[in-house]
């Protein structure tokens, strides 16, 4: 039977977010109806409200989530009722190109739940990322639902849903940083201290942290950066070069989405360098660069998908991480908060107040 449950819902764009009713089906074939324990307030969400993404209005909002699997549709068998899970927007399909190729870290056709969530009146609801998750239970494709130690809280480890997978796999995967490599970080908010965190467990000896608020050069200290740039009082570039030897880093992560940003991180590289874009631009936004200083500095210019994580692979072993107390999720719990405080909490992430809100829905 139908549940009837509250979500939050951007009705139009840069309107604030609404709490209203939203019917979700029982789950059909390849589906699960997940009911979510936690939900962190991710950046993506906010773009998605601005229209940053698609003008698909109106959008359940939430993404970044942990939960219990209440029911599951005809054909599943990776999970089922009771299930503590850790939801993802990588879906691997199996069938793409890439899948074939064995890189399904790049699936091009994932997958998402068949039918739709809507409204009372039955007007159709786009989820974010496939997923939905501001809400007491949202529908899935079994998928999407990847199995982790119950032993895990919810509001730490749903945060790998997004963001913490995002910074922690642009350095663990995209930027393959490796045993004594040098790392600079460009902007530390919640993705870019994963990033640092992702870097330090890869065993880089020079974690670099950059941003223009102290307080967030703070936490990256706290998360095992090395050093700290002020990029409001000094050239991040040459700041990092000095850091370096006089060379650059082995690996810059861009972690802002900012054209400005991402040109820093290509000239702050060494020679044969590695620059990782894993910041979410918006769809004006363009980069300008001299091809001879493309060409001529060498190394690797790649964006990171979602860190290009595979999930299924990742999340159990990174919560097993956290609960053996070397990769410390917690620490990006700024706040838990209700359904009804998206909104403000929106307010304070673009402030830079808080590395994650993180909505609590019970256990």
């Amino acid at each position: 039977m139908p549940a009837h449950v509250q979500a939050v819902i951007a009705r139009e764009k840069g309107a604030p977010v609404t709490l209203e009713t939203v019917v979700i089906p029982d789950p059909g074939p390849g589906e699960a109806v997940v009911r979510v324990q936690a939900c962190g307030v991710c950046h993506t969400d906010l773009h998605y409200r601005e229209g940053g993404i698609s003008d698909a209005f109106p959008f359940l909002l939430g993404h970044e989530a942990a939960g219990v699997v209440d029911a599951v549709g005809p054909g599943v068998t990776s999970v089922g009722p009771g299930d503590f899970v850790v939801l993802n927007w990588r879906a691997v399909c199996g069938e793409c190109r890439s899948c074939r190729r064995g890189r399904p870290q790049y699936c091009f056709s994932t997958h998402n739940a068949t039918q739709k969530m809507t409204l009372l009146d039955g007007t159709e609801l786009a989820p974010a990322l496939g997923i939905g998750a501001f809400a007491e239970k949202t529908l899935v494709a079994a998928g999407q639902c990847t199995k982790v130690d119950p032993a895990a809280r919810p509001e730490a480890v749903g945060l790998l849903g997004c963001g913490v997978m995002a910074g922690f796999g642009a350095a663990m995967f995209t930027g393959e940083v490796g045993y004594g490599d040098s790392v600079a970080v460009f902007g530390c908010g919640g993705v870019g201290c994963a990033a640092v965190a992702g870097a330090v467990l890869a065993g880089a000896t020079t974690v670099i942290a950059v941003d223009l608020d102290q307080r967030k050069l703070d936490l990256a200290r706290a998360f095992g950066a090395t050093d700290l740039v002020d990029a409001s009082a000094a050239d991040p570039v040459e700041a990092v070069r000095a850091l370096t030897g006089g060379n650059g880093a082995d690996v810059c992560i861009e972690a802002v989405g900012n054209p400005a940003v991402m040109e820093q991180a290509f000239y702050a590289r060494d020679l044969a360098g590695t620059l990782v874009q894993v910041g979410v631009p918006t769809p004006e936004m363009r980069i300008d660069l001299p091809m001879i200083e493309f060409f001529g500095r060498g190394g690797r210019l790649k964006p990171s998908w979602y860190g290009d994580c595979l999930p299924s692979r990742d999340f159990p072993v990174l919560v097993e991480l956290y609960l053996q107390g070397r990769l410390d999720l917690d620490r990006f719990v700024s706040e838990t908060i209700a359904l009804g405080d998206v909104e403000s909490a929106f307010g304070r992430m673009q402030r830079g107040e808080v590395l994650r809100s993180v909505v609590l829905l019970g256990a």
